[in-house]
């Protein structure tokens, strides 16, 4: 059996930025899509490395002083036909990966969006991926239950290179 030659298109470097070691402060919502404005503040740590020559990368994301043992980690892969990337989150809780979310960055900025649920409820999720330097950048989670009219913000983590 012989190797068949294929021409693989370069990947994007959007998710570049991302590779290595990072702290983690993060704001999350205490209570999701009931009008709550209480919201929790924990530290994490997160690393980042690249698949499939660039094409993909995985992350993890592990709380710091964490005594439920909570872990998380996403996979990005770019898909070149559609020109977007499709982003899978997964954790040691749900055992499974979570519904991804596509889409693709725009002056600095990554958008990204899918279906998911929440409590039982439909809710469009929306990914945010800005604030983007050597050694920040800024990742934002919002619902919609009402197909992207408006939005409620309830994670924010803003990332500082280790």
């Amino acid at each position: 059996m012989t190797a068949s030659r294929v021409q693989v298109a370069a990947p994007p470097h959007d998710f570049d930025f991302l590779w290595g070691t990072w702290d983690i402060a993060n704001e999350r919502l205490v209570e999701r899509l009931a009008g709550s404005d209480a919201w929790e503040r924990f530290e994490a740590r997160g690393e980042c490395w690249p698949i499939l020559g660039g094409a993909g990368n995985v992350d993890t994301f592990v709380p710091v002083n964490n005594p439920s043992g909570y872990q998380g980690a996403s996979v990005r892969v770019y898909d070149p036909a559609a020109e977007q990337w499709s982003i899978y989150w997964a954790d040691n809780v749900r055992g499974q990966l979570f519904p991804p979310v596509f889409g693709r960055f725009v002056d600095g900025v990554g958008e990204f969006l899918g279906d998911d649920e929440h409590a039982g409820l439909p809710v469009l999720a929306r990914f945010l991926w800005s604030g983007i330097t050597v050694t920040t950048a800024r990742w934002e989670q919002a619902f919609s239950v009402d197909g992207g009219e408006t939005w409620e913000t309830n994670w924010i983590m803003s990332f500082s290179r280790r």
